[in-house]
């Protein structure tokens, strides 16, 4: 496994934890939904995971990235689909979106 993965979740979970304890519940709400956006139906978690991958390299979220990084490892992707995924994401965003694809494929490397 990667060096950051485990610190990257980790660091994730504590700051959700101190959005959701203002107990707001627009936010909770929406983190829900945000979740549930990703489980398996029509589409795959693997698919959605990659989907969600490519739309965080288009929108230049590098917290985003690695979050759907992490998940699409998780539901077995591999390394071509990751690639093919980097490849949509750069036609759709880009040369913005290069930045983003160095640092996605560096932190690819680290997990696979």
């Amino acid at each position: 496994m990667a060096k950051w993965d485990k610190k990257f979740m980790q660091e994730r979970d504590r700051l959700n934890e101190i959005v959701l304890s203002g107990k707001h519940l627009g936010i909770k709400r929406f983190f829900a939904l945000d979740d549930q956006a990703y489980h398996g139906g029509a589409l795959d978690e693997k698919t959605k995971e990659l989907m969600g991958l490519v739309a965080s390299m288009v929108l230049r979220c590098d917290d985003c990235i690695e979050y759907h990084l992490l998940k699409a490892y998780e539901a077995e992707a591999t390394r071509e689909q990751f690639y093919e995924a980097f490849n949509v994401a750069l036609v759709v965003g880009g040369s913005i979106v290069i930045p983003h694809l160095r640092r996605a494929a560096e932190k690819l490397e680290e997990l696979i």
